[in-house]
């Protein structure tokens, strides 16, 4: 295989093992591949307060894609390179809309300022420290990274068919996770549309990525790389759409693909 111009990651399910930790052997991979003058991009549906867990194995780089594409993070300079929020009428109007075609339904809202919670949004991870509760109107200040829409009866897909059926283009619907949690961005941002922008920046095109990924929000990624590999443990529309796969997260799956068109 020819040595690839970028490497493009996600995140949890791909380069996280399933106890949450990244092994000392893809540490040691990524940081070689990044001395082989290969960029490394963790590209992740987690917002910004999850991904600093794992900053530290960027390398040099310094650069991750988060919040589905809704954000590129220099992380050597701590600042935002570049943001792709959804504007507060829409975040409003979707809401509002959702809500009507599948009453049930919660919201919570990530932004750069932190993460803002309906009463009966029920997370399933720790709360941060500063999140607020409140109605949507009240939560909606300003544009927003990413809106949550969280149900507690409908399978994952049901809601996503329900939402894509009330909120049509007007934003992109996608999930990550195995409870029905959707996570809404901009139009058209996704991971593979801001990983375009950051590949066209640093002038590699796309034939020559190769990217990771295991679960429906990366398969947009998938198609538009060069190279792309779904991990053994990939949900099966992921493993259906791509020829490639890697063997899975608990077994440093990235890291083995990347070892051996590395030699490392």
């Amino acid at each position: 295989m020819t040595r690839p111009g970028l490497v493009a990651t996600d995140l949890d399910g791909t380069l996280v093992r399933s106890d949450g930790s990244i092994s000392e052997r893809t540490r040691d991979v990524l940081l070689a591949v990044e001395a082989a003058g290969v960029p490394v991009v963790f590209v992740t549906g987690r917002p910004l307060r999850w991904a600093e867990e794992v900053f530290d194995h960027v390398g040099d780089h310094g650069l991750a894609i988060v919040s589905n594409g809704a954000l590129v993070w220099d992380v050597g300079a701590d600042r935002p390179r570049l943001r792709r929020e959804i504007d507060p009428t829409t975040l409003r109007e979707v809401c509002a809309d959702l809500r009507a075609a599948v009453p049930g339904s919660a919201f919570a809202v990530e932004s750069l300022t932190g993460l803002g919670l309906e009463p009966e949004f029920r997370e399933r991870h720790p709360v941060p420290p500063g999140a607020r509760r409140a109605p949507i109107d009240e939560l909606v200040d300003g544009p927003a990274l990413k809106l949550l829409a969280r149900h507690e009866e409908l399978s994952p897909q049901d809601y996503w068919d329900a939402a894509e059926a009330a909120l049509g283009d007007r934003v992109t619907i996608t999930w990550s996770s195995t409870s029905t949690l959707l996570e809404i961005s901009a139009a058209d941002v996704t991971k593979a549309t801001t990983l375009a922008l950051l590949a066209e920046h640093l002038g590699v095109a796309p034939a020559d990525v190769i990217a990771f990924g295991d679960m429906p929000n990366d398969l947009p990624m998938l198609a538009w790389a060069g190279t792309p590999y779904a991990m053994a443990n990939a949900h099966t529309s992921v493993l259906a759409a791509v020829d490639r796969i890697a063997p899975s997260n608990d077994e440093d799956g990235v890291a083995q693909v990347l070892a051996g068109i590395f030699d490392v």
